[in-house]
């Protein structure tokens, strides 16, 4: 493939968010300004001009609403209004008003696949039948023996039906028991979820991240899962993932509120494939601005199953973040780029070596990730290289997900120590402890008692000791994002992986029809050697590749591009050719 003729993307005003960065607020973590232990809106106005130094485009926010907090704010009972845990609408106003005046855009969590039970629709259906909101949600007869309608199951565990003794009815619920699923073949329902992205639209936010968005659509037979084979699952999920209806339900939103509003949007999507998301993301379909998927966080899940460990398998990682980029970037659909959020561990500590090489690792894997085709998300604590917790027992842990399969996984005949073990490598509390804004007395996050623990090696990892470092994981993020508003093949390039399953090294490029960039990591603590495949030593004298620009790198090194490279233990490193 010839640089100089590979045709590129194109990208254009309304796309503006392709050379953009996401910072992701976890708010119960992020800012404490209360001392009540838990962060607030307020936290987060009071950091802005730490993220507009950092160099971040967009601010998402996750939910903030009126909710009873059984899923972390994504059971939400009042769409309008703001749980005052983390503030009031003024907060939340303000917010808004500060964000735009640093000309950055806050993007919010829109949770419509399902609402909580305490929100006043479902309280409404409760009461009959007959009542309007009933058919708000789904609701089916039990079986002919009197069980569950189906064998669906719940992402959570256990069955997706809950039975309600007034009605004789089971009503669905594909996450928690307090989370019904909406019924989107109600056209009422769809016009309720038109209004409220309307009124934050109105309010002043600029970009939506629509939660589970691909299972709104089920297959309205809702038959019994009779999948055969080794690896059949049998929980339900093909009769709703990417269901008969989902595309047509998201143009519609998108008629209706993103095109009128020009916002930026993110769909995230559970269990989906890469067809379906070129779908979602292609500008032509008019559906979303780009999508998450999550099959490249599932290598180190033996047989697919979180809940038992293994060495992450370094060549899945590559082949499926290679099939992604390769395949979105034909089919013209546009990625949302992460390895950290809050409902996984930290990938430095997943990955890599968050001990005597954190600082390596950490900027090893926002070089490999932010020179990938699509929109970069960081989520806080991440561009400061903050690992996973160091865990000494299970009462640290507050995700019920993780106290629950605590306890299962001892009923299921694993010892307590082995349990806690798995709890500490999987939780979902790795990516929830509070932000690390300095060395002072719980880093910084409150005054107070913090809601869960902070990490004890905040006085060697936090905010204000790596500003003033410029060679921290601080610095390199910045420099990471500054790169891309000033080189286009970051935004542009198209992707061709170069390393043929190194067993150490990743190593690919990104190409316009002006330059070639190429990036190579090493991934193990041993010292590599990588040499570049012939599609590039044919098209580049050596003298053409040792005047290549290095760009970033993680070393103190500045090695020179050439065809034959040592790499140490997790060097990475970033170059430009012209």
């Amino acid at each position: 493939m010839n640089a100089l003729s590979t045709q590129s993307i194109e990208i254009t005003r309304k796309d503006w968010w392709r050379k953009s960065v996401v910072y992701q607020v976890y708010p119960q973590s992020f800012n404490d300004t209360t001392g009540k232990g838990k962060g607030d809106i307020k936290g987060v106005t009071q950091k802005l001009d730490y993220l507009k130094q950092l160099g971040i485009d967009i601010v998402w926010l996750q939910p903030v609403y009126v909710s009873p907090q059984n899923d972390n704010g994504y059971d939400v009972a009042d769409y309008y209004q703001i749980n005052p845990q983390y503030g009031t609408m003024e907060d939340m106003e303000e917010l808004i008003a500060e964000i735009k005046a640093r000309d950055m855009y806050l993007m919010t969590d829109i949770v419509v696949n399902h609402s909580s039970t305490e929100h006043h629709w479902f309280q409404e259906a409760l009461k009959s039948k007959d009542n309007p909101y009933r058919h708000y949600y789904i609701w089916r007869d039990p079986a002919p023996d009197g069980g569950v309608p189906n064998n669906w199951q719940s992402k959570f565990g256990g069955s997706a039906w809950q039975y309600d003794e007034q009605s004789g009815q089971y009503f669905l619920t594909l996450f928690d028991k307090t989370q019904a699923d909406l019924n989107w073949e109600n056209p009422k329902v769809r016009q309720e979820v038109i209004n409220l992205l309307t009124f934050w639209a109105n309010k002043g936010v600029s970009g939506f991240r629509m939660d589970v968005i691909n299972l709104i659509s089920k297959d309205q037979n809702f038959p019994t899962d009779t999948d055969e084979g080794e690896l059949a699952i049998r929980d339900g999920r093909k009769f709703y993932t990417d269901g008969p209806r989902v595309h047509e339900y998201v143009k519609e939103l998108y008629e209706k509120v993103f095109e009128p509003y020009q916002a930026v949007t993110v769909g995230e999507m559970s269990s989906t494939t890469l067809e379906h998301c070129i779908r979602y993301s292609n500008p032509e379909e008019n559906e979303f601005s780009m999508t998450f998927n999550f099959h490249h966080l599932k290598v180190d899940y033996p047989q697919g199953q979180k809940w038992e460990l293994m060495p992450y398998d370094f060549e899945a990682l590559k082949s499926l973040l290679s099939h992604w980029q390769i395949g979105m970037q034909q089919g013209g659909g546009w990625n949302a780029l992460f390895f950290n959020n809050h409902d996984q561990p930290r990938a430095l500590s997943r990955f890599l070596n968050d001990d005597q090489y954190r600082a390596e690792s950490a900027k090893l894997l926002a070089t490999t990730l932010h020179g990938l085709q699509g929109t970069p998300y960081v989520f806080q604590g991440e561009e400061i290289g903050m690992p996973n917790p160091q865990w000494s027992s299970i009462e640290e842990f507050r995700d019920i997900e993780s106290t629950n399969m605590y306890r299962i996984l001892q009923e299921q005949g694993k010892t307590a120590a082995e349990a806690l073990d798995i709890i500490r490598e999987r939780s979902r509390d790795n990516s929830r402890t509070p932000m690390q804004w300095d060395n002072s007395l719980h880093a910084g996050f409150t005054t107070g008692t913090p809601w869960i623990k902070v990490d004890e090696r905040y006085p060697d990892i936090n905010v204000q000791s790596q500003i003033h470092d410029p060679f921290s994981v601080y610095h390199h993020y910045r420099q990471l994002i500054t790169l891309r508003q000033e080189i286009e093949v970051l935004t542009d390039g198209t992707y061709e992986r170069l390393d043929q399953s190194h067993p150490q090294i990743f190593a690919y490029t990104r190409c316009n029809q002006h330059e070639r960039m190429i990036v190579i990591s090493n991934f193990s603590e041993q010292q590599a050697i990588f040499n570049l495949p012939d599609s590039i030593t044919q098209q580049y004298s050596a003298e053409s590749l040792q005047s290549a620009r290095l760009l970033i790198g993680n070393t103190m090194a500045t090695p020179s591009l050439s065809h034959s490279l040592i790499l140490e233990p997790y060097a990475s490193y970033m170059w430009l050719i012209h």
